[in-house]
């Protein structure tokens, strides 16, 4: 696969029908370590995506609850 002057590449057909990648799906690209992942955009995301990682208290999780309920 190679990418093109404009910054496009093309995801072959038999792997956009197995994915479900149709004419007009949004899809977001996310770095990882090991390079770029590429999933379907939804309307919906899991509660737990949409706070994951909002408090940066810089302590292990046990520890905080721990001291938010006071012991």
């Amino acid at each position: 696969m190679r990418i093109s002057e404009r910054g496009q590449i093309t995801i072959p057909k038999k792997m956009r029908e197995r994915f479900g990648l149709n004419h007009n799906v949004e899809v977001e690209l996310t770095p990882t370590e090991g390079g770029l992942l590429i999933h379907k955009r939804t309307a919906a995301h899991h509660p737990v995506e949409r706070v994951y990682a909002i408090l940066d208290i810089g302590k292990d999780t046990d520890d905080y609850i721990e001291e938010i309920r006071g012991r």
